[in-house]
């Protein structure tokens, strides 16, 4: 496995197959709200041992951009440090959107892991519905372009709250449900397909009534084309990601619900003991 990957991808997986949604981009944000906190262990699969490999965390904080009102959400993932002596991650996704329909203004990731650095900018205007794109790889010159942007496109981590939001009760066993966003530069159009439900414990042994998905992934350095990850989200009004499973060129990754701080709705799917 390439240890620069696993936190990454943990991090783009875990939401990855809540996306998207006929009508979606219309509704407003019920689901959570700032000062939300969620918190994962990262796992590495070899040879049928699972090795906890990093931390991946998910914010929400009021903010202003550009003097409008708005959210600035964040996401870490880091390697533990029984590790970084192999491969060193600290990598950063963090994005400023409007508190009622999630829809981004400013997104930026910075990915440091090893010797390789990279840095996405994207800029979204509303007014001539374009992005604004500005990309460097390891330690290139940036490379600034703008490309259209479709109705109902969103980057991975305003997507991953907006779906927080949808209505899946109206999707039946198998449904797919089309998926549309902005991953390294480009428009990629996908699905998910959903599962049903099923109960899904994390590593601590506790029991939630989830929603289980399954995603149509980018074929790439690490995914081979397919449905080969699975997602199980909290069958409430949080719907929070518990665990996500993901099998991947080598091997296998996974990311595992811990905790969370200042859910906006209590955390009903939960089964006591």
């Amino acid at each position: 496995m390439c240890w620069k990957k696993i936190l990454i991808v943990v991090l783009l997986s875990a939401y990855v197959p809540l996306f998207g949604a006929t009508g979606f981009c219309d509704t407003e944000n019920t689901a959570f709200g700032p000062g939300e906190k969620v918190y994962y262990d990262a796992y590495y699969n070899w040879k049928f041992i699972w090795l906890n490999a990093g931390k991946v965390t998910f914010t929400v904080d009021e903010a202003k951009w550009r003097g409008k009102p708005a959210y600035f959400m964040k996401s870490i993932g880091v390697t533990q440090r029984g590790y970084d002596r192999l491969f060193r991650v600290r990598d950063t996704f963090e994005v400023y959107v409007d508190p009622l329909k999630l829809t981004p203004f400013e997104y930026r990731q910075i990915t440091n892991e090893g010797s390789y650095s990279a840095s996405h900018h994207y800029i979204f205007n509303e007014d001539n519905r374009s992005i604004r794109t500005n990309i460097s790889r390891e330690n290139s010159p940036f490379e600034l372009s703008f490309i259209d942007w479709p109705e109902c496109t969103f980057d991975i981590l305003s997507m991953i709250y907006k779906a927080r939001n949808i209505d899946f009760s109206k999707y039946k066993k198998n449904d797919k449900i089309p998926i549309t966003m902005i991953i390294d530069g480009e428009i990629h159009n996908l699905y998910i397909r959903y599962l049903g439900k099923e109960v899904a414990r994390n590593r601590d042994g506790r029991r939630f009534n989830c929603l289980k998905f399954s995603p149509l992934l980018v074929e790439g350095t690490i995914f081979s084309a397919g449905e080969d990850m699975t997602v199980w989200v909290t069958d409430d009004k949080n719907r929070v990601p518990i665990v996500v499973e993901a099998k991947i060129l080598i091997g296998s990754v996974k990311a595992v619900f811990t905790h969370a701080e200042g859910l906006r709705h209590p955390l009903t799917s939960e089964i006591k003991r």
